[in-house]
């Protein structure tokens, strides 16, 4: 067999594993997205026909509408909040040398290697003593606590190509290290910036055990399809499901849009 043979034989295989591979992760996605518009009340084959009917029972469920905004203002707000605070900590790991440097990555880096129920169980015991247990402040913080690692590596990876000189010439031209970092060191992080916010905000928009944990009576959209899937079977399960996973993916398409976009190279393609 020729080298070329061999090669597009090897590349056949590796397309065929990708496209199984990928089909294994899709086939649950597709089946919720399927079954919540199926006419049966319970998922069976053969499908009972196209129907709206969860869908229209989902958005207009007063705990699921409540649950939904309850998502968004948390997913805003750590989106936020994580994003600064993950620039900052990159800024600090890129621009300064400094005695515990390595713990300091090595603390940024912790909360989401651990697991959620161990993170949802302290946080738990440490937001009871502060009184914010059953707020939606609880769910902020620990959301942003396991998403400014998030943050902290997309922008590290954008300073990683910021020129060192950069920064010194603006001071020798007379601009204050502060104006240097916001006329200089942010615009060139913007698209990174742009992905933390979606990236994070999608991390938030999905997480629901420590949600569970801290929330109490605040239940965010996943929490909320947690507590149906603890009742009876809903079919409306599958419609909020696909509700969730429609926004995720989007978030992250958007995220992915921005990341390793330099803002010279954007420039010229909008023009």
């Amino acid at each position: 067999m020729s080298t070329r043979s061999t090669t597009l034989l090897s590349r056949g295989a590796q397309y065929v594993f990708l496209a199984m591979f990928f089909a294994f992760i899709a086939t649950p996605m597709l089946v919720i997205i399927i079954f919540s518009f199926d006419h049966n009340r319970f998922p069976t084959i053969p499908w009972g026909g196209f129907s709206l009917e969860w869908h229209r029972a989902a958005l207009e469920d007063g705990m699921i509408q409540s649950a939904f905004f309850n998502s968004v203002t948390v997913a805003v707000s750590t989106a936020m909040l994580s994003t600064l605070l993950g620039f900052a900590a990159a800024y600090l790991d890129y621009r300064y040398v400094f005695r515990g440097k390595a713990l300091f990555d090595l603390l940024v880096a912790i909360p989401p290697a651990v697991p959620a129920s161990i993170l949802g169980m302290a946080m738990l015991a440490f937001l009871s003593r502060l009184g914010l247990f059953g707020s939606k402040t609880a769910i902020v913080a620990c959301h942003v606590a396991i998403a400014t690692s998030f943050s902290m590596a997309i922008v590290r990876l954008k300073l990683r190509d910021f020129p060192r000189d950069l920064e010194p010439a603006a001071w020798n031209l007379g601009a204050s290290p502060f104006v240097t970092l916001f006329r200089v060191v942010v615009p060139f992080c913007k698209p990174a910036l742009i992905a933390s916010f979606f990236l994070t905000a999608a991390v938030s928009f999905d997480e629901f055990l420590i949600a569970w944990f801290v929330g109490g009576t605040v239940e965010t959209l996943p929490v909320r399809i947690l507590n149906l899937l603890q009742g009876q079977v809903n079919p409306k399960i599958n419609a909020i499901g696909t509700i969730v996973l429609l926004i995720s993916i989007t978030l992250v398409l958007i995220a992915q849009r921005f990341v390793g976009v330099r803002p010279g190279r954007r420039a010229n393609n909008e023009g």
